[in-house]
């Protein structure tokens, strides 16, 4: 990860009270992931691969005041609608917050802000929130980590069943880092598996956000795996970001033809990422945005909780 220039400020600077907004691009990572930390939170929407690989589905605008983060998109179950994510970053909340009034107040348009984590809730509901809806759709599956790296346990005997198979299989297959080594082999591979028909556009979008970070992977803070079976070549990879004591898995994808892939390289991974930081104590793998085939697969790995997100109207 690039070192970043930016450095925040004991006392919040002064500044304009108007906040201006514009594009997001990769280039102001390094810049966001101070305040990003400064979040209070687990979920997703708060890390490097949660905004910025989906910052054109959601058309984030963002704008730093103050040693704080701001960011203008659309709401996360509503694509027609404005809305703002949490203001993270050195000034209080209610100062925040206050900023974002008076810009929609200008502006004509409500304040609505999206995808808040329910752990935040409370203190909007104090500073005047009207309405606070739950976005079931939004939630992150968060996991215990220690669970995922061994897959231990009657819950998860069926997965344990596909790992078996395939390690009987392939007996010599390895996990490797990801580096510039084997890069091109990974984008290659990715470049061979088929998006099922009848994907969603979501699922369309996501697989062109993959191929960018495979093209520009020094652009981003994450570490990956791969998985190799020997006469085959690469047959699965991950990619994620830690965050404090968790694991957001951003990217995992898979031959799905072969039996156990896709367990192997979710169970390895987290193995590989815990003694890497040990201070790891969960693995987000995300939400499922409403798709019972995302639904089904991450409830089967039996979540420890779902971190539920709102949204909440001023």
């Amino acid at each position: 990860m690039r070192t970043a220039d930016f450095r925040l400020t004991t006392q919040y600077r002064v500044a304009p009270k108007t906040l201006s907004f514009k594009a997001m691009s990769t280039d102001d990572i390094a810049r966001t992931i101070p305040l990003m930390k400064l979040a209070g939170t687990r979920a997703c929407d708060f890390t490097v691969g949660g905004m910025f690989m989906w910052a054109d589905w959601f058309r984030y605008r963002m704008c730093v005041m103050n040693d704080t983060l701001f960011v203008k998109g659309l709401a996360e179950n509503d694509l027609t609608k404005t809305a703002f994510s949490l203001p993270v970053g050195k000034m209080p909340l209610a100062e925040s917050v206050k900023m974002l009034k008076d810009y929609c107040r200008r502006t004509s348009q409500p304040l609505v802000l999206s995808a808040v984590p329910e752990e935040r809730v409370e203190e909007l509901r104090q500073l005047g929130a009207k309405k606070i809806e739950e976005l079931p759709a939004w939630a992150d599956y968060i996991y215990d980590i220690d669970s995922l790296a061994s897959f231990a346990g009657k819950k998860l005997n069926k997965k344990r069943n596909h790992i078996n198979r395939f390690v009987a299989a392939f007996p010599d297959y390895t996990l490797e880092p990801i580096g510039d080594s084997n890069i091109q082999e990974v984008r290659d591979f990715f470049d061979s598996l088929e998006l099922p028909e009848g994907k969603s556009l979501m699922a369309e979008y996501d697989r062109l956000q993959v191929r960018e970070v495979l093209a520009h992977p020094d652009k981003y803070p994450f570490e990956g795996v791969a998985l190799r079976v020997p006469g085959k070549g690469i047959v699965a990879f991950a990619f994620g970001e830690v965050t404090g004591d968790t694991l957001v898995v951003h990217i995992e994808k898979m031959d799905h033809t072969i039996n156990g892939a896709g367990e192997v390289i979710c169970r390895d991974f987290a193995a590989y990422m815990k003694s890497k930081y040990p201070q790891l104590r969960y693995e987000n793998r995300e939400d499922d945005a409403g798709d019972e085939g995302l639904r089904q697969a991450k409830q089967a790995l039996h979540p420890a909780f779902l971190l539920k997100k709102y949204n909440v109207t001023f």
